[in-house]
């Protein structure tokens, strides 16, 4: 890796100021999930107040590019959109964005194409930012979209960035192959290959030490405050 920083995941609970004042006595590096306390731009003023270098996440909840509703899926994309804005403005480094997903099976298909779609609008988009996008691979629920590597060639294709993380493909049986597609941003938390517990890095059974070697920006992305000081500690 050749940058660790934090994501304020791990203090949702704080004002977006206090949790950055915390997480920047330990890296200069912080991902702001954007959601609830920490929602940008909303928030933009706090995380304007420190000298940091920062990724974002874009909100999670409530959307899915890839629903077949178009009306759906245009307003998805309009709140990534405001993402893109608030992370322009931040001078953020990168945009990370989930791939959708799909919960009725005979839908899937369609859904599928939906996001197709939606990588298309992503490329025009991210052509009127400074900012990166970067597209997370999934868990291992059926619903999700992006759980294997074989979709990584069509972000490529559509000039978008990618971001391992490392505990979802873990869960799918599939980091090491992951691994050869050189993303450019990666998430870094531990389970043992049954459920997402984003816990502290060395508590489960994924082996860091091919992780750290990609040559990438890693975000510790664990739930809880704690988990990140263990983490810190087991990478050192």
């Amino acid at each position: 890796m050749n940058t660790i920083g934090i994501s304020s995941n791990c203090l949702m609970k704080y004002p977006l100021f206090d949790a950055l004042e915390e997480i920047s006595r330990h890296t200069n590096f912080v991902e702001i999930m954007s959601a609830c306390g920490h929602s940008l731009p909303e928030f933009l003023e706090a995380a304007e107040s420190f000298p940091l270098r920062y990724s974002i996440h874009s909100p999670t909840s409530d959307g899915n590019i890839a629903e077949p509703n178009e009306k759906i899926r245009k307003a998805s994309l309009s709140v990534i959109c405001e993402s893109a804005k608030a992370a322009d403005s931040l001078g953020a480094e990168t945009l990370v964005i989930h791939p959708g997903f799909c919960l009725e099976k005979d839908m899937f298909e369609k859904s599928y194409e939906a996001l197709l779609l939606s990588i298309s609008d992503l490329e025009r988009m991210q052509d009127e930012f400074s900012v990166r996008f970067a597209v997370e691979n999934l868990g291992s629920w059926d619903c999700c979209h992006f759980r294997y590597p074989d979709f990584v060639p069509i972000l490529r294709d559509a000039g978008l960035a990618f971001c391992l993380d490392v505990g979802h493909a873990n869960l799918n049986s599939a980091l090491d192959l992951f691994l050869d597609s050189k993303p450019e941003h990666v998430h870094l938390h531990d389970n043992h290959g049954v459920w997402d517990e984003h816990a502290a890095l060395g508590s489960g059974d994924i082996d860091f030490s091919s992780v750290m070697k990609l040559d990438a920006v890693g975000i510790i992305e664990c739930m809880e405050y704690e988990a990140v000081l263990e983490s810190l500690e087991y990478l050192k």
